[in-house]
């Protein structure tokens, strides 16, 4: 099967989930005319990144009476849609979430696990940590999402693959970071370099959406990018601009590649598990 992925790298305006709406359902249009299947958008891609005290002002429900989402519903009847945002659960409580919409539903939830609170980042101070990490199934498979700090740790999506997803979505809100005299950002090598090895670790594609734009004096650098299962790129996106990124993948590649590679036949869960009991009971002794 062959399906062809879209990579919203857009510039949300901060706070302002109406105008991030529109741009949202503008950029479904173009992917929609181009014959995208799957079109991913950044983290928050619906209100910016540094919300802060906004949270609970710019926050979405995931009900028929939201009327913001209910239109990323309308917007998925015959294309999917990956969109990053605020969301408030039933209990008040504010995540860092993404949806996975599809044929004007919500397919899948999933809560940033990971909130950075150091250096020039403050979520855990704003938002709650998610508590789960699962794949979910697709009409074209099997599919794992992942927020920006999430994939910073080989834990969720090691496990992610061992639930069977052979797509790994991963969004972020990743701002520019560590310059020198290369031709790249210090933060923008270490992320590629990373899609890579989760590519080639495990045999999986991987397809990253990253934000552009200025927020408080903070660069976003772009550079979304598709990763194959042999770890290599397909396409690496540009920097700083906006853009609507498309590229097609194989996923019968996922077949020749672990034909010629089995990792994930000769992976040892149970060892895995096992030890991480050991580790567990001795830290706590």
């Amino acid at each position: 099967m062959r399906i062809k992925i879209g990579l919203a790298q857009i510039y949300p305006k901060l706070g302002d989930v109406a105008h991030n709406l529109d741009v949202h359902l503008e950029y479904a249009r173009k992917a929609r005319a181009d014959g995208v299947d799957l079109l991913v958008f950044p983290e928050l891609s619906l209100t910016g990144y540094q919300v802060q005290d906004l949270v609970p002002e710019v926050a979405l429900r995931t009900d028929e009476n939201d009327p913001v989402f209910v239109e990323l519903l309308q917007a998925s009847a015959d294309i999917d849609i990956v969109v990053g945002f605020a969301h408030e659960d039933s209990r008040n409580r504010f995540y860092i979430a993404d949806a996975y919409l599809s044929g004007g539903e919500l397919v899948h939830l999933h809560h940033k696990l990971y909130l950075p609170t150091y250096a020039m980042f403050d979520e855990s101070r704003y938002f709650a940590q998610g508590n789960s990490v699962r794949a979910f199934d697709t009409r074209f498979g099997r599919v794992g999402m992942l927020i920006c700090e999430d994939f910073w740790h080989v834990s969720p999506p090691y496990l992610l693959w061992l639930d069977g997803a052979d797509i790994l979505i991963l969004n972020s809100s990743s701002p520019s970071r560590g310059l020198n005299d290369s031709d790249r950002l210090m933060g923008a090598r270490w992320v590629e370099h990373v899609n890579q090895a989760y590519g080639s670790m495990f045999t999986s594609y991987i397809l990253h959406c990253n934000r552009v734009g200025y927020e408080d004096g903070k660069n976003f650098w772009g550079g979304s990018s598709v990763v194959d299962p042999d770890g290599e790129f397909m396409t690496s996106g540009r920097y700083f601009d906006e853009a609507l990124i498309t590229q097609e993948i194989d996923l019968n590649q996922l077949h020749r590649t672990r034909a010629r590679l089995p990792l994930l036949r000769d992976e040892r869960p149970g060892l895995v598990r096992r030890e991480l009991g050991r580790i567990l009971r001795e830290s706590l002794g």
